[in-house]
């Protein structure tokens, strides 16, 4: 069965990966809250997509502002079936130059932001007791280290392993958990990346894409475009027995 009709929460959705996903949702016929910290630019991705797409402003370390988001949902659409703690943001910083400050702001967005997502859609998918989907943004960074990006690295493996414990937990109530850990894909936070990263290790911005591009079997760097079909297909009834997992959208970059 399709998204047709199902009703989605993401955030960080105004650009990159979650605008991606939205705009897929989207197309599949799901109704759509764009949930982003900059409500401007969300507000117009939503006028972009029409009547079946909402914004607001929401700040995901905030747990008012979060179940706001969801209480949107379910005000204007009539329900939630899909949550998506898509927002999340990333730092190079080699360790002994990391400010606790940064480490800090590192695990609130990425860590405290998806378990108030994960905490809020749960209530609600709860009270409704017809199921429902959460999907989470890991990364392959959660999987195997990365100089320089040790905080990062660390928040991806909590985003896997909350993955898994809820998926455990909600079974029960036919709410399926799972994640996708996507490689290099071609995102507005890569404009912040690769001039300090180059910086560190003494090379151009343009070596440094040729080194990350020679890690992808595919041959290219991936677009939101590549991540947001799997997303959508993990919604749907099709992939009702998949659960807990958390799934490389990479071109071939990690196999784990």
């Amino acid at each position: 069965m399709s998204n047709v009709q199902k009703v989605a929460v993401v955030t960080g959705a105004a650009s990159g990966i979650g605008r991606g996903i939205a705009e897929r949702f989207a197309e599949d016929g799901a109704k759509v809250v764009i949930a982003d910290l900059d409500e401007p630019t969300a507000q117009e991705v939503a006028s972009s997509i029409g009547e079946n797409a909402v914004a607001v402003a929401c700040n995901v370390t905030d747990e008012a502002s979060v179940e706001a988001a969801v209480g949107l949902a379910v005000e204007r659409f009539g329900r939630l079936d899909v949550m998506v703690n898509n927002a999340g943001i990333l730092q190079i910083s080699p360790v002994v130059e990391t400010d606790v400050n940064d480490w800090d702001r590192m695990f609130n967005v990425n860590v405290r932001g998806m378990f108030l997502g994960c905490k809020a859609a749960a209530k609600r998918l709860i009270e409704q007791d017809e199921g429902g989907v959460i999907i989470n943004a890991a990364s392959g960074a959660g999987r195997h280290g990365v100089g320089m990006l040790s905080h990062y690295c660390a928040t991806k493996a909590c985003a896997i392993s909350l993955t898994q414990s809820l998926a455990l937990e909600l079974a029960p109530h036919k709410i399926r958990v799972n994640a996708y850990a996507p490689g290099h894909i071609m995102t507005p936070m890569w404009d912040d990346i690769w001039e300090p990263y180059a910086q560190r290790v003494g090379k151009t911005v343009e070596e440094i894409k040729e080194i990350f591009l020679a890690t992808i079997p595919w041959g290219r760097y991936g677009e939101p475009s590549d991540v947001a079909p799997g997303i959508s297909w993990l919604c749907t009834d099709d992939a009702a027995y998949i659960t807990g997992q958390t799934i490389g959208i990479n071109g071939g970059e990690w196999l784990h």
